[in-house]
């Protein structure tokens, strides 16, 4: 006997849209600070691989989850991103190159050309030396690279909530703009002022 019921059509249909859950709404400050969280994965991408790993990796663990219930947590928390920063910076000054096998070598760069680390005797053709050399570029990028690293430990909510556990709606703002801001002004000039530098952490050129 036929009851003008269509067994094929799912059950969902039939319901009312107030039985179906509902999406909550989020506020301007969340929808900000969800768009700022993704923000630092491309921040990210602008300094040492290395660096950033370990950084992820210890923040929780020195921070005790952002706790922070004691002063040596908070002094190992502080050597952390002061050891991070300075690896940010010094490791803008390392580059590499392709030695005649096709082998990846690393150096630092100086006044003279490139200082390699890992090569033993080997040494580049004078004519290609200047290519490697020290300029101001470089400071530029060192100085560039710790402003994004604080930009990236501002975003973590371990490091925040570590030195700023009860933060005034102001201080929010604050916290939520200035990582922001740093990382949209340093993408910019990293742009505008590209380095030519492919050194260790960072993305090797094809050739």
């Amino acid at each position: 006997m036929a009851t003008g019921v269509n067994n094929n059509q799912p059950l969902l249909e039939n319901a009312p849209a107030l039985l179906l859950p509902q999406k909550p709404s989020k506020t301007a400050t969340q929808k900000t600070m969800r768009k700022a969280f993704k923000g630092s994965a491309y921040l990210a991408n602008l300094l040492p691989t290395g660096t950033v790993l370990v950084f992820q990796m210890l923040a929780p663990a020195f921070t005790h989850q952002g706790e922070c219930h004691s002063v040596t947590s908070k002094a190992m928390t502080i050597a952390l991103l002061t050891c991070c920063s300075i690896s940010c910076f010094l490791l803008s000054f390392t580059d590499s190159f392709r030695d005649e096998r096709g082998k990846v070598r690393y150096g630092v760069a100086s006044r003279n050309g490139l200082w390699v680390m890992d090569g033993g005797s080997i040494k580049i053709p004078v004519e290609e030396a200047s290519k490697y050399r020290l300029r101001f570029i470089d400071f530029f990028h060192a100085f560039s690279s710790i402003l994004v690293f604080g930009a990236v430990a501002l975003f973590d909510k371990n490091i925040v909530s570590c030195f700023v556990p009860n933060p005034s709606e102001e201080a929010k703002d604050i916290l939520t703009a200035l990582p922001v801001g740093i990382g949209l002004v340093c993408s910019l000039l990293f742009v505008v002022f590209p380095s030519q530098r492919h050194g260790i952490g960072f993305p090797l050129s094809r050739e």
